[in-house]
């Protein structure tokens, strides 16, 4: 039920409509915050309803202190939900069951639908199998579509049964570039009880860089499946109120660097300031000379700040790109006069109070590259040569494999989209020490023979992959087109790519291709190889594909560190390539300069790139472009016609899309032999009612582990060995080892998922001793066993099942499995010292109670080694009444020894407590709905 406790509501007319909007002004104290915190007051008055929504939780925005730690828990209720491939499948998989468990309860499935609007673009699943020809695109989405065709029918048929759902076909382009330049509303326009209402566009996407559209003052970000799927589904998303950052810009990008270079200048800056789970808002008369594309550009890399958000204001910057990219006049209008009615127009001149304070001016910024193993690390390019022999020794000696605690932090930003875990390296050393190694840096030079027949050597340090690609910079014009006016100047001059580069060219959208094809740039950039291989995300995501097998044969036989160059956003080692043990960051144009190069260990202002068809020495200087030529061919070149044209039927696809055999019909037909999408078993046997929540008895302990658990450690991630569980399914279903695929790309079977939950490589369960892995000690038997093996043992006993962890348990990026797998091993509740917020939200979402030791008490203090035999008890006064604070825990000890506390109930809102009572989210939502 709507409550409006403020009297906020009041009626805008735009031309000739008339919208209902809520009023920031009709609260005092809202309309003085950061315009991040704004749209989120605006989002609490639209959506209050006394109960998981209060008049106090608006007070407590209004009354926002910067200079507290965050501690007031609101509820977040985005307008809407992006998705890609990779985590989007579970989600539609999961609606897709909802479908038949609606029509067994006896209500209709086609009112099972997102709410809010949800679309999902195919972009993580391109791989660059074939590149330097151009029939690439061609043949690497043919295998594309060998690979993933179980995927693709099943989110072509999801894409006509669910109304509110639509799907952005292969070889299209990148989800955040595909947001920013169709998607994205700024201002969002809906029906309610025959009014048109107007509110802040907002977003959730199953992808950590989702923030990209912070460039167009959309305030978004990355989530786990889970609060995606409730946001689909009308529910909000728990959040503490953050602190904000205030980033002042000034000045302007000097000539020579680009956007890129800016990027990188700013992750350095703020993973040193420390921005984790804090809003970053830019502000200051700078704003305005960044352009859109730049604003998105620093937006898209919030994952690699650590901040939640990184967002620019709405301004005439925003409603120019919004007309270049072909939004209507009308939706234009509706931005510009909502924005300024509710002061969320920036206004250089007025300065809002923020918790912290930063400033960068644009016109220090100087050409860079970051690596060779975090975003941050950023390296001068005048000192690229020195620092890369520097950091070499380290990599050949192999000292540089040990993560850093702040590696860590950073690898718990990321999203769970990623095929292969992330995590940085570390390498000791200080600049004198670098400078020492860099005077004697060491040459391994190995002769080879290319396919060609062409002669030549390796060596350590040579670039063997130069991708520009990645939504980071693609979405780009500035640097997209410098890098093409580059390649021109290259080629004409009679300057080659080197033969062991496998280079590539993927854009996010196909204006780019539109854009180089108008203005006559291809042919330049396929003379050095860079042809077009497909709009995806490729490198960035560890899609780079093989490199040529004579070069992975030699690199391997010679332990070999060569290098990738690529225009993404991440470089953790072993993610780009197994071959390639240094990764470095750089704009489209340096890729291009490090292509010609062919190795790091190059110094641009004075080495020569090659020799002109007189034998004349070329220096990057001679063919970089300067900034006029780059705007005048943009100017030339972009207009808003080219984004019309490509996103007029951007649902379609093409040829192979259409004619997937897909199912019709509004429930799916399951495969019963499908190793990639199966029915999901949530809502197996369940009822119209919930039935009574019920107290907790002889419990055993699945895993005792210790503190900063991450969810990377319990959710499955990387690739799958064979002699895992999850192998062994896969080998008992008769799929080959070469075709076992990444954990990520079977998110849609839960088989799968559960046998690889908890089964990190790296994680300490302390049931046992000094053992690594997904293993326990089965205490029925008192046999070590894999967690999966010994949950079904439990299982068939009939034994429920308790985790016992420590400190943050749960930390890092949100992920959907974490939570989903610890709720099919049969896991009741988790006892922990503390909880990361949103894992502990998921584990209720999933139907498992989270519980604290009392205050200053551990497993270890309360004597528990997790041989135990567990008992809860008042956890049924929650089917009555109010959640109660806390539960009774009884331990018995094998000698009969009893250890007894009163464990909090971190059950901490009155939405969290229904989706308790009804075993899970997804549950609640579903019995609402057939009610």
């Amino acid at each position: 039920m709507s409550v409006d406790s403020f009297g906020a509501k009041a009626s805008l007319s735009v031309g000739e409509k008339e919208y209902d909007i809520y009023r920031l002004d009709a609260v005092p104290g809202l309309d003085k915050l950061p315009y991040s915190l704004k749209v989120l007051g605006e989002n609490l008055l639209r959506t209050e309803d006394g109960a998981n929504v209060t008049k106090d939780h608006i007070n407590a925005l209004a009354n926002w202190d910067p200079n507290a730690e965050p501690s007031d828990e609101i509820q977040f209720t985005p307008a809407r939900v992006v998705m890609q491939d990779f985590t989007g499948v579970p989600c539609v998989v999961d609606l897709a069951t909802m479908r038949e468990a609606v029509v067994e309860l006896g209500g209709n499935p086609e009112s099972i639908n997102p709410l809010n609007p949800a679309e999902l673009v195919i972009d993580h699943s391109v791989q660059i199998d074939v590149f330097g020809t151009n029939q690439a695109l061609e043949l690497n989405m043919e295998r594309e579509y060998e690979r993933n065709g179980e995927r693709y029918q099943f989110l072509r048929w999801g894409q006509g049964a669910f109304e509110n759902f639509k799907v952005v076909p292969p070889g299209t382009g990148i989800v955040h570039q595909v947001n920013i330049e169709y998607l994205a509303r700024v201002t969002m326009a809906s029906e309610e009880d025959g009014k048109t209402v107007a509110y802040p566009d907002t977003c959730v996407g199953t992808d950590s860089h989702t923030t990209m559209v912070n460039g167009l003052g959309v305030l978004g970000w990355g989530v786990g499946g889970i609060e995606a799927e409730a946001a689909m589904l009308g529910q909000p998303i728990s959040m503490l109120i953050p602190r904000v950052v205030g980033f002042k810009l000034k000045g302007e990008i000097p000539t020579g660097a680009t956007a890129t270079d800016v990027v990188l200048t700013i992750t350095e800056k703020l993973r040193e300031h420390g921005v984790v789970g804090k809003f970053v808002e830019f502000y200051g008369e700078g704003v305005a000379e960044v352009p859109l594309a730049n604003r998105a550009t620093i937006g898209n890399m919030s994952p690699e700040f650590g901040c939640t958000a990184a967002i620019f204001p709405v301004d005439d910057v925003t409603l120019s790109y919004m007309r270049l990219t072909g939004r209507s006049e009308e939706q234009i209008a509706l931005v510009e006069s909502y924005s300024k009615e509710q002061g969320l127009w920036h206004d250089p001149s007025v300065e809002a109070e923020y918790s912290e304070y930063l400033e960068l001016d644009l016109s220090t910024v100087v050409p860079s590259i970051a690596g060779p193993k975090r975003p941050q690390d950023r390296v001068p390019l005048s000192e690229s040569k020195e620092s890369f022999a520097g950091t070499l020794p380290d990599y050949i000696s192999g000292k540089g494999v040990e993560p850093t605690e702040l590696d860590r932090e950073i690898a718990s930003t990321m999203d769970a989209s990623d095929p292969i875990s992330p995590e940085g390296h570390s390498v000791e050393g200080d600049s004198r020490e670098v400078a020492v190694k860099a005077a004697t840096r060491p040459h391994r030079t190995v002769s080879i023979t290319m396919p060609d027949g062409t002669k030549t050597t390796l060596d350590h340090g040579d670039v063997v992959i130069a991708s520009i690609t990645s939504c980071t910079n693609t979405s780009n014009p500035e640097v997209m087109m410098a890098a093409a006016l580059l390649a021109k100047k290259a080629a004409d001059l009679g300057l080659k790519s080197k033969p062991w580069v496998k280079t590539s060219m993927a854009p996010g959208s196909k204006v780019v291709t539109d854009y180089y094809e108008k203005a006559g740039l291809w042919p330049s950039l396929e003379a050095l190889g860079f042809n077009l291989v497909g709009y995806g995300c490729t490198t960035c995501i560890g899609n780079s594909g093989p490199l040529p097998e004579d070069i992975s044969r030699v690199v391997n036989e010679e332990d070999l560190t060569v290098v990738s160059v690529l225009s993404g956003n991440r470089n953790f080692e072993g993610r780009i390539n197994p071959d390639v043990k240094m990764n470095y960051l750089a704009s489209p144009p340096l890729v291009i300069a490090y292509a010609l190069a062919g190795t790091m260990d190059f110094d641009f202002d004075n080495e020569p790139l090659g020799q002109d068809h007189l034998g004349n020495d070329v220096f990057l200087a001679d063919v970089w472009p300067n900034q006029e030529e780059v705007q005048q061919t943009i100017d030339a070149t972009i207009d808003s016609d080219m984004f019309t044209r490509n996103y007029g039927s951007v649902f379609d696809g093409d040829e192979r899309w259409r004619s997937l055999d897909t199912p019709e019909g509004n429930t799916f037909v399951w495969e019963d032999d499908s190793t990639y999408v199966r029915k999901a078993p949530f809502f197996d046997g369940m009822g119209l009612e919930p039935a009574p929540v019920e107290d907790i008895a002889g419990a055993r302990v699945l895993a005792k582990l210790g503190d900063s658990v991450t969810t990377d450690h319990i959710s499955p991630a990387g690739a799958i060995k064979a002699d895992s569980p999850a192998g062994r399914y896969l080998t008992d279903h008769g799929i080959a080892r070469k075709d076992f695929n990444s954990y990520g790309s079977r998110r849609g079977n839960h088989e799968v998922m559960i046998r690889g939950t908890f089964a990190n490589i790296r994680l300490r369960n302390q049931l046992l001793d000094n053992v690594e892995g997904g293993y326990t000690k089965n205490l029925l038997t008192g046999e070590q066993e894999s967690i999966f093996d010994a949950s079904e043992a439990y299982r068939e006993a009939g034994v429920p099942l308790v985790v016992l962890g420590g400190k943050e348990y749960g930390s890092g990026s949100s992920r959907d499995w974490a939570a989903k797998g610890t709720s099919l091993l049969g896991v009741k509740a988790v006892i922990t010292e503390s909880f990361e917020r949103i894992h502990r939200s998921n584990l209720i979402g999933m139907g498992v109670l989270p519980l604290e030791y009392p205050a200053g008490k551990t497993a270890d203090s309360l004597g528990l080694d997790g041989t135990e035999t567990f008992s809860i008890s008042g956890i049924t006064a929650i089917n009555d009444g109010p959640t109660p604070k806390t539960v009774k825990v009884v331990a018995v000890k094998e000698n009969g020894e009893e250890v007894t506390f009163d464990a909090v109930v971190r059950i901490d809102t009155p939405g969290e407590a229904d989706y308790f009572r009804h075993g899970g989210i997804l549950q609640y939502v579903l019995r609402s709905l057939v009610k």
